[in-house]
Parts: C-alpha cells; sequence; structure tokens
C-alpha cells in the first residue's frame, strides 16, 4: 500500500482514511518519501515542515481513535502557496526580502485548510509576488515541468500544480488574477478551479473589494477540487466579498445529464493568437461535449474594452500594493513589477474609473451571453508549456507579444468578466505535454461548473502521470 498511496486521488485517500484502511501517518510518510525522490528535480516545494507534518498526522490518527469528529480533509497532505502566510512556516512571497520572514498568524485559507483536518507538508513555489505565470524567483529558482523538465510548470501557483502531478501532495491551495490556478493546472496535466468571486474569502488581503485576485483549490481530479472546496468556501466577516453558500454544498454529487445543455465553443477571441497545437487540441474535445448531448455553437461575448480594462486595473492594483516596495528597495524587486509600477504613474483617476465602469459593462455582457448558453469552452493557456529559461513567450504563431502577459490573455479575460472558471487536463501535445481545457460557468454557478467539469472528465477519462 506505501507505494501507490500517492498515486490515490484525494477523495479516494479520505474515505481510505475515514474507512480505517489507511492512517494518517502512513499518508504523510509516504508522500514524504515521495517528496525526498521527486522535489529536488522539480524543485516544487521550497520549504518543507517534516516534523510538523508527522507530529500533526500522528494527532490526526489518535483523534480519529477518540471518535472525534472528522473534517473533510482529515489526513490529506497539502502543500500552501508561498503567497499564503502560515503560522510558523516560512512565507517568503518569492522575494529576496521575506527569505527569512515566519509569519505569526494563518491566512484565512490556511486556517480553514486546518480547521477541516488536512496535513500541512510545506510551501509551493511561486514567482516573486506572484507576478506573471512562470514559476522562478530569486530565492528558490525556478520550478520545473515533471512532464518534461527543460519546460516550465506555468504559474503562478507552478510549484502547486507540479506537487500535484507528481504525487507529492493531495491537494495544492492558489490563487488566479490572469490564470494562476488555470495555466499551472494545463501545464501540469491536473485540474485548477477559479471560483466566483467571495466563494472562497481570502484575509489578509490589501484589496478586499476587488473581485480580480481569488483564491481556490487545485487536485488531480475534478471530485477533489470539489471537496477542498467544500472545505474553503462559505462565508466570513473579513472578507466582504464573501458568498453565503456553506462549503457543504460543494461536496454534493457531481454527476448530471447534459442533454440540450448549451455550451459556446470558442471562435478567435477576437483575433487573440493561439498556438497551432493548443488549437488543434482544445477543438478536439468538441466532440466530447457532443456526445455529452450538449447543443454546441461556435458563438463568444464581446470582447471590445476587456484588454485595456484588465491592465489598467492591474495595473492601477500593483502601484497600490508593490508602489512603496519599489521605492524603498528596487534592487529586491523583479524587472516586470518595477515595470508595471512604472507605468501605473501615468494612470489618472479618470483612468481607473472608466475602467471600473468598464467592468461593469463587461460584467453584464457575460451575464447576458450565459443566459443563452450555460457554458463557455476556450484553451486556458494560449500557448503550450515553453522554456523553463525562457520568462515570457515573445510571439505567438508569429504574432509579435508586447508584454509579459500578453500570452494569458485567454484567462484574463474571463478574470476580468467575474465568471468561474477552471481547467481540465484533455490532451497532449506531439511533444507529450500536457494541454488543459477552460471551461466558463454562469455567475455564481461554481457547482454547475464542477458537474460539467467532472461529466468531460468522465468521458475523457485520467490523462495519465508524468514518469519520475
Amino acid at each position: 500500500m506505501p507505494e501507490t498511496i500517492c498515486e490515490l486521488s484525494a477523495a479516494s485517500m479520505a474515505r481510505r482514511i475515514r474507512a480505517g484502511e489507511l492512517s494518517a501517518r502512513e499518508v504523510t510518510e509516504a508522500h514524504l518519501r515521495r517528496i525526498g525522490e521527486v522535489n529536488p528535480r522539480v524543485n516544487a516545494i521550497v520549504t518543507l515542515v517534516a516534523e510538523k507534518a508527522l507530529d500533526a498526522a500522528a494527532e490526526a490518527d489518535e483523534s480519529q481513535a477518540r471518535g472525534a469528529a472528522l473534517g473533510p480533509l482529515h489526513g490529506l497532505p497539502v502543500v500552501h502557496k508561498d503567497l499564503q502566510p502560515t503560522k510558523g512556516i516560512r512565507t517568503t512571497w518569492g522575494s529576496p526580502l521575506f527569505r527569512d520572514f515566519v509569519p505569526e498568524a494563518d491566512s484565512l485559507l490556511v486556517e480553514r485548510t486546518r480547521a477541516a483536518g488536512a496535513i500541512t507538508l510545506g510551501k509551493s513555489n511561486t514567482p516573486e509576488f506572484g507576478a506573471g505565470s512562470q514559476t522562478f524567483n530569486r530565492v528558490f529558482g525556478a520550478t520545473r515541468n515533471p512532464w518534461d523538465l527543460t519546460k516550465t510548470c506555468g504559474g503562478s501557483t507552478g510549484g502547486g500544480a507540479v506537487s500535484l502531478a507528481c504525487g507529492m501532495a493531495a491537494l495544492a491551495d492558489g490563487s488566479d488574477l490572469g490564470g494562476s490556478l488555470r495555466n499551472p493546472a494545463s501545464f501540469c496535466g491536473v485540474v485548477g478551479l477559479r471560483p466566483s468571486p467571495g466563494r472562497v474569502p481570502a484575509w489578509p488581503v490589501p484589496m478586499a473589494w476587488s473581485p480580480l485576485s481569488v483564491e481556490g483549490p487545485m487536485g488531480r481530479t475534478v471530485e477533489d477540487v470539489a471537496l477542498f472546496l467544500s472545505a474553503l468556501a462559505g462565508p466570513d466577516a473579513r472578507a466582504p466579498l464573501s458568498d453565503e453558500t456553506p462549503g457543504a454544498v460543494f461536496a454534493g454529487d457531481l454527476s448530471r445529464d447534459f442533454r440540450g445543455v448549451r455550451v459556446a465553443w470558442w471562435k478567435d477571441l477576437g483575433g487573440v493568437p493561439v498556438d497551432p497545437q493548443v488549437r488543434r487540441i482544445t477543438n478536439a474535445q468538441r466532440t466530447v461535449f457532443e456526445q455529452l448531448g450538449c447543443i454546441v455553437e461556435e458563438a463568444e461575448p464581446d470582447w471590445a474594452g476587456v484588454d485595456e480594462t484588465f491592465r489598467t486595473l492591474r495595473l492601477w492594483a500593483r502601484e497600490l500594493q508593490m508602489g512603496e516596495l519599489v521605492k524603498q528597495h528596487p534592487e529586491f524587486i523583479k524587472e516586470t513589477i518595477r515595470w508595471e509600477v512604472e507605468q501605473a504613474t501615468g494612470l489618472t483617476a479618470h483612468d481607473a474609473g472608466v475602467a471600473l465602469l468598464r467592468q461593469t459593462e463587461i460584467y453584464h455582457r457575460m451575464r447576458q451571453f450565459l443566459s443563452r448558453y450555460e457554458f463557455f469552452v476556450l484553451p486556458v493557456s494560449q500557448v503550450p508549456p515553453f522554456d523553463v529559461t525562457t520568462e515570457y513567450p515573445a510571439e505567438i504563431d508569429g504574432v509579435r507579444l508586447d508584454t509579459y502577459i500578453d500570452w494569458m490573455k485567454s484567462c484574463y479575460y474571463i478574470s476580468l468578466t467575474g465568471a468561474p472558471a477552471m481547467s481540465v487536463p484533455c490532451g497532449f501535445t506531439a511533444e507529450g505535454l500536457p494541454v488543459g481545457i477552460q471551461i466558463v460557468g454562469r455567475h455564481r454557478d461554481d457547482f454547475g461548473l464542477l458537474q460539467m467539469a467532472h461529466a468531460f472528465e468522465q468521458a475523457v477519462g485520467i490523462q495519465g502521470r508524468p514518469n519520475l
């Protein structure tokens, strides 16, 4: 059994622990062995707390033996993104400025994960301050794609995605502004959900009223992601946008009949360049939805103003959150963040106000579009995994890109609409690199989205695991 524990889905692992077929300590020990074998090659887990994890696992087993009530994540080993404050565990944000920082309190997400019975193994790698969809920083270096160690794992939740793909953790948390839960899931062959804003309450955060950046779950299967979401979701007074729906809703049956459900199939996202292999692999999945009984039509919402609006709001937020740090310690901040802060100094109050007005318009456009279609399907990322030494793609299919986020439009266009979206594995490139498909649901219909993703996953089958 110890040799196969790390290959189990989190949901199956949780059921076996509850049934007494596995102990939390056995599961933790198996994952720590796996980390020792694989992590030196991929560099996904950058702070490991093995002794703390073993102590927590022993306590979990004792609690179960006493007949105590068990949380939904009881005994499951997790890794937390190195942007999440963890009490007593180093949290660096991938920055040299915080190389040795140890928080005195957990974030709300970590707090809920622990309360649900999960075992913290450590922290997963992220780009500096989570900026960019390629996971590297000057503190820990780059995280490598387990399907091909010469390629990037994506980001910014790259360490979490790799930990899952390699069987080093059962679950991983992440965050998503412009694709940071969806892109690494696609690049690593796992599942990542960008939930509706407020679905997973976040604290502490500097801009609690903004719906752009969200926190959420990653797993090896859709069922795993739903299980994790059941522990993370639910209201909290510290998060003003938090939704009142209790998390237990997401632990419900994911099976559903999709016959007659209308699905919109992407066309060109208003002229956004997409790598031919990504286009081919994504479009090949249309028959899967048709076989599920869906009515699939080529259609897209109006993308007018989406790009400029997202960029303005992103720059505004970056300057507000990082401007002072850049002024005080420019030598410790990476060039792309300094560039964004510099760009933001040219924004006016009118620019920010117009962007907020357009954000409202774009939300309503998507809401009206999805009143006809229940789901919208498109690529996750515009490119497959690229070389780990390349900071970001400079062109796609012959089209030159202007900035380090241009290759993520297929994700950040969706972020701006406020709709929940997730990446589910759907195929491989000719080089054997994973590609995910992005499914977008209606506003706050995270459960319906999980059901559709589950049906798709069951139809295409589990895509396999890297051979490490």
